[in-house]
């Protein structure tokens, strides 16, 4: 496979994730925001734009302007319709390798967008959140049911649960700080897909120490971080062609994620809580090096850039300032 039809499938795996994700997390935190009129929405804006990696304006915020700034911003890197277009760019660029559900779901999910944002002003921004929700899950079902299982395919699911792990890590790491018994671990459930799940799995109790424990370990939920990673190592490994070698020495996007994994399940029983914040930073930097290692193992020369200041444009990562 080219290399650059490789990149673009894995940056459309991110960047469908990313859109997902940031979608799940911005409806919770705007339910939250009009519907307890004890929450600062200035604060708890801030805290959301420092999850998700976006710097905050000086401007007072409330739920208008973070959801404009969030997922309406055709501006702002990294936000939901800037995620969309970015898939749909390097689909357009990878035609040849994907197919035509794919390329039709993303190009019809990006037509919609305007409408979108129109009605969701006159009936709410749920209504725009729902829809990108449904068509990343679409587009993941295309993908899974019209693509063969080559390595186009798990370039593609390989960028997913990358992505996947960080935006994970994110939702926990807002959360790190609070009180074992508050009621705010809820959202960070719902805003990850979980909280059904997690229902009957614990049949209904509710303990920071279990949310963590499903999120970050859950092996059976396809949600989770360690199912994350451990999708990721297998895509790597069928796409690592070289011969294994007799003293264990592997590709370092490999070691990363090995490392990575074993961290997590190897951890003693009840000391999730316990360096939460440093273990969740170092799956954050983890994800980071693990995006350099593989730009630099399948695509190119230089060095991948973090998500929040990049663009990839047919394919390409472009570093703002660059152009």
């Amino acid at each position: 496979m080219l290399a650059r039809n490789a990149e673009s499938l894995y940056w459309i795996g991110r960047y469908v994730e990313r859109a997902d994700d940031m979608a799940r997390i911005l409806d919770v935190a705007v339910h939250q925001l009009l519907d307890d009129a004890s929450v600062d929405p200035d604060r708890t804006s801030r805290l959301l734009l420092r999850v998700l990696g976006i710097e905050a304006p000086d401007t007072q915020l409330d739920v208008r302007s973070v959801t404009e700034l969030v997922a309406f911003s055709r501006n702002q890197v990294g936000s939901i319709i800037d995620s969309l277009a970015s898939a749909r760019e390097n689909a357009r660029g990878a035609r040849e390798v994907t197919s035509s559900e794919m390329w039709e779901c993303l190009n019809t999910t990006y037509n919609g967008l305007a409408e979108r944002e129109r009605a969701s002003k006159r009936l709410g921004p749920h209504e725009f959140f729902r829809y990108v929700e449904e068509r990343a899950a679409m587009f993941a079902g295309l993908a899974d049911s019209t693509m063969s299982r080559d390595d186009g395919y798990r370039f593609l699911l390989l960028g997913r649960s990358i992505e996947r792990v960080d935006m994970l890590a994110r939702m926990l790491l807002s959360r790190a700080g609070d009180r074992p018994s508050s009621p705010a671990w809820v959202t960070v459930l719902r805003s990850a897909g979980a909280h059904d799940t997690y229902l009957r799995t614990y049949r209904g109790a509710l303990d920071a120490n279990r949310v963590v424990e499903f999120i970050l370990l859950d092996r059976l939920f396809p949600r989770s971080v360690f199912h994350a990673i451990r999708q990721a190592e297998l895509c790597l490994a069928e796409l690592d062609h070289q011969p294994d070698s007799r003293v264990g020495h592997r590709a370092e996007a490999q070691r990363l994620l090995g490392r990575a994994r074993s961290e997590l399940e190897f951890l003693p029983p009840g000391v999730l809580l316990e360096d939460l914040q440093d273990r969740l930073a170092g799956l954050q930097e983890t994800c980071r090096e693990l995006g350099e290692a593989i730009a630099l193992q399948y695509f190119h020369a230089a060095p991948w850039v973090a998500w929040t200041d990049a663009r990839a444009v047919g394919g390409e990562a472009v570093v703002e300032g660059e152009l």
